[in-house]
């Protein structure tokens, strides 16, 4: 879609191993009248290198076209890898963040992408493995801080789109939805979806940032393990398998399981007894998990009526 005189630039970003079609088709679905669509191919070899090649050019796209068309506002979809390109432009470029008027992250993994770390365990730099296995949480919250953010998740087997964990895709501060029995390609231009994005922009501008000051201990303890160097959030199936290992006067628990290949999950339990958060370290941070471990329930010791040794 093109317009001499746009009044809104919508920026589109179709992710790994894919091309503009689905996701531009998406972004003219959901466009208003007056709006500039702009969805850039980057090159499908090229999604399976390295990602700073492509922060750079679509970083190079807006610089172009802010130069053609000044301070009109943006609003921004990214579907996977896209949206995780675009939290790496702003991220850079803090002075386009008040011409923003929203981002959108389709199934985007901003905890680290659970199948890229199974490929490079090691951190060896394998290929788009290492750069789409990235935690990006704290980038994200502070985004999110600023900018109306929503994320949409898909969910086909009760903790991913069968591609990216559910887990992986959430930002505190954002707006969340989950749609069930969507695979991740399929998200990347769905009805769903685009009903998502239009009722989140109908609600943006009489809904003020989400307030930051009151935040429950849950979301403290996984923030905490967030943290922990090498963690990537995880699918809840294997939730059942871990035992307590530290208890809250609150009901809420932390919980530990070590996989058969000697890979350690940690996970966290409203009081409820139900699955808040899940998480792994790869075989290099097993240690940094197990002393954050030890640490937390030193600090926490008030507050804790069980401990495991």
């Amino acid at each position: 879609m093109t317009t001499a005189n746009p009044q809104v630039i919508l920026y589109a970003q179709h992710g790994w191993a894919d091309d503009r079609s689905k996701v531009a088709a998406l972004a003219t679905s959901v466009a208003e009248p007056g709006t500039l669509v702009i969805a850039p191919s980057l090159g499908y070899i090229k999604t399976w290198l390295r990602i700073e090649p492509l922060i750079q050019a679509v970083e190079q796209l807006v610089i172009e076209t802010d130069r053609q068309h000044p301070n009109v506002p943006i609003r921004v979809v990214g579907h996977s890898m896209g949206g995780l390109i675009w939290l790496e432009v702003l991220n850079r470029h803090p002075e386009w963040w008040s011409r923003i008027e929203s981002i959108v992250l389709v199934a985007s993994p901003v905890g680290g992408a659970d199948l890229a770390r199974a490929l490079d365990p090691f951190n060896w730099g394998i290929g788009i493995a290492r750069d789409l296995g990235v935690n990006r949480h704290r980038l994200a919250e502070a985004i999110a801080a600023k900018i109306p953010m929503l994320v949409v998740a898909g969910d086909i087997d009760g903790g991913s789109d069968g591609t990216i964990t559910v887990e992986s895709t959430k930002v505190f501060g954002a707006e969340f939805v989950c749609l069930p029995g969507l695979p991740h390609p399929i998200l990347a231009n769905h009805p769903k979806v685009a009903a998502a994005i239009r009722q989140f922009w109908q609600l943006v501008p009489d809904r003020p940032l989400a307030p930051r000051q009151t935040v429950d201990i849950s979301y403290k303890i996984i923030q905490r393990l967030q943290s922990v160097p090498g963690m990537t959030d995880a699918h809840y199936r294997d939730f059942p398998h871990a035992k307590v290992y530290l208890t809250f006067d609150n009901g809420m628990t932390i919980r530990t399981w070590t996989n058969p290949m000697g890979v350690d999950h940690v996970f966290v339990a409203c009081p409820q007894g139900s699955c808040l958060y899940s998480g792994f370290v790869g075989w290099l941070h097993t240690n940094d998990l197990r002393q954050s471990l030890q640490e937390m329930q030193s600090e926490y010791q008030p507050l804790l009526v069980i401990t495991r040794q």
